[in-house]
């Protein structure tokens, strides 16, 4: 569309609604964190044209009750920030100019051409939504699930970028100013990578047309690509890191983190992975699940997840601190178990199964299916969604053993109850 702005249109009459997805997608990085991260917040509380959330709301209602919301997302090593809309389709409505147009102007509008004093987005709106920032960032310690795996990949990846939060620090919200802001926001609009996706009836032609003149606000922009994201094959040290916390919680955590090895060399085996993920760890027909979980009663949940853009597995589980080194021995007997190619014919066709369902969930969503379609790009393995049912079900359980030889442990965080507090 422009240098550095590509565009992806899924054309389609399954849903009354339709969507619009910009992505500004630049490095994750802990200087720019957590500016990247207010920067939609703080755009959407006012544009020139609609400098309150008043009037945006009123806009918005004029427009069928569409909606926009803020993204902030970080996938491997790129920090993926904008805006989400839906609206109704334009199948549903006639006049000369859809509500496609109508709803992209807005987003752009509020995008470009934000409210401003003296040249500076609005000290108010700033303020306002620095405390809403960081609100959000001190609640990440209320939920023990997430602020474990947060902690885990903070200290095994301590020195690379993947380490930073998506939404910062605290420290870093406190620094931000309406100048600091200011030129944050002129910096994303020049130097980040664009991905606009769009889903829904209009043509791909329609919707190109209802973007070009909008793009004419940017700034003079470089041809700028997509972000590198550092692999790391594997661990530099032997045997895992241990990290150790307590806190006053009522159950103790267990947080394994493994690089996946050679496998990422190369361009990616995408399906074997997902594949290898539901065996191993991911969901009720999972290993974990069955062994840890299960038959040994090690644990009260236990899963894995996989980030494959950075190389990483993340097996988390809630577990009493006595069981942490039997269920840790457990953990890695049953990714023994893949390597060896232990497994049985009912595994594979059940974590295919496994697979496939959530992936026909998604395509069931607008947001969703574009959701498929954003990570393809951002995989730099572009694959088309709806055929990628079918290459899960070709994969062959010597795949799943060549993805799971390369597997090995990182770092193993603990955090424990403070037994002194609880008392």
């Amino acid at each position: 569309m422009a240098p550095g702005v590509a565009l992806t249109c899924v054309n389609t009459g399954k849903f009354k609604t339709g969507c619009l997805m910009i992505n500004l997608v630049g490095k994750l990085s802990g200087d720019t964190a957590a500016s990247f991260a207010l920067l939609p917040r703080v755009l959407l509380r006012g544009s020139a044209r609609h400098p309150d959330m008043e009037q945006i709301t009123v806009a918005l209602d004029e427009l069928y009750g569409a909606r926009i919301e803020p993204i902030v997302r970080k996938k491997g090593e790129a920090h993926c920030v904008g805006f989400y809309s839906d609206f109704p389709d334009n199948r549903f409505f006639q006049g000369s100019e859809s509500v496609l147009e109508q709803v992209a102007n807005l987003v752009f509008e509020i995008l470009l051409t934000p409210i401003m004093k003296e040249g500076l987005l609005l000290a108010e709106y700033i303020d306002s939504e620095k405390k809403n920032l960081i609100d959000d960032i001190q609640a990440g310690i209320n939920d023990k699930r997430s602020y474990s795996i947060d902690r885990l990949i903070e200290e095994m990846c301590a020195g690379e970028a993947f380490a930073t939060n998506r939404l910062g620090d605290v420290s870093g919200v406190d620094a931000i100013t309406p100048q600091s802001l200011t030129a944050a926001h002129r910096d994303i609009l020049k130097c980040s990578r664009i991905e606009i996706l769009y889903c829904g009836n209009a043509e791909p032609e329609q919707v190109r047309s209802a973007m070009r003149p909008l793009l004419d606000g940017l700034p003079e922009r470089a041809d700028v690509a997509l972000p590198d994201t550092e692999v790391i094959f594997y661990p530099n040290s032997r045997p895992p890191k241990r990290f150790e916390e307590t806190l006053d919680v009522a159950q103790g955590k267990l947080a394994v983190g493994f690089r996946l090895g050679d496998s990422m060399k190369g361009i990616p085996d995408y399906p074997a992975f997902m594949v290898f993920n539901a065996i191993y760890g991911a969901g009720d027909v999972s290993k974990l699940f069955l062994n840890v979980r299960e038959r040994l009663s090690l644990c009260y949940y236990i899963g894995s997840m996989l980030e494959v853009y950075k190389g990483v597995l993340i097996v988390a589980s809630g577990i009493d601190p006595s069981n942490f080194e039997t269920a840790l021995d457990e953990i890695l007997t049953q990714l023994g178990q893949i390597k060896d190619g232990i497994i049985s014919e009912q595994e594979l066709q059940s974590a295919k199964n496994s697979v496939i369902t959530a992936i026909m969930s998604e395509m069931d969503r607008p947001a969703g299916l574009l959701e498929l379609y954003f990570s393809s790009i951002l995989s730099k393995n572009l694959y088309d969604p709806p055929s990628l049912r079918d290459m899960v079900e070709a994969v062959s359980a010597d795949r799943v053993v060549k993805i799971a030889s390369g597997v090995e442990p990182d770092s193993v965080y603990t955090l424990k109850w403070n037994r002194g507090q609880r008392q």
